[in-house]
């Protein structure tokens, strides 16, 4: 059975003051505590990722708040009220 490759995506957010950030998504379950991200001297916080193609739903966990990604444009209702951010993989 062929294994299907992952595309790597960087995931950023700017935050300074923040001491802990994460993202979740529907790639890893929503597990909040599964990909955390690094932070720059800048108060940027990265995180790079293999996702298999097609489109992931995500958002940012910072310090323990759930949080859309500025810099995305394309977001879904998640049913709760709020929104989730999205990413296509090709």
């Amino acid at each position: 059975m062929a294994r299907i490759a992952g595309k790597e995506k960087e995931f950023k957010i700017y935050a300074p003051d923040a001491k802990k950030v994460s993202i979740a998504g529907s790639f890893n379950n929503w597990d909040a505590k599964k990909n955390t991200a690094k932070k720059d001297s800048k108060g940027n916080w990265s995180v790079k990722l293999s996702l298999k193609p097609g489109r992931h739903e995500y958002k940012f966990v910072v310090d323990g708040n759930w949080t859309s990604d500025p810099a995305c444009n394309n977001c879904v209702p998640n049913g709760m009220g709020g929104c989730n951010c999205t990413v296509d993989i090709k």
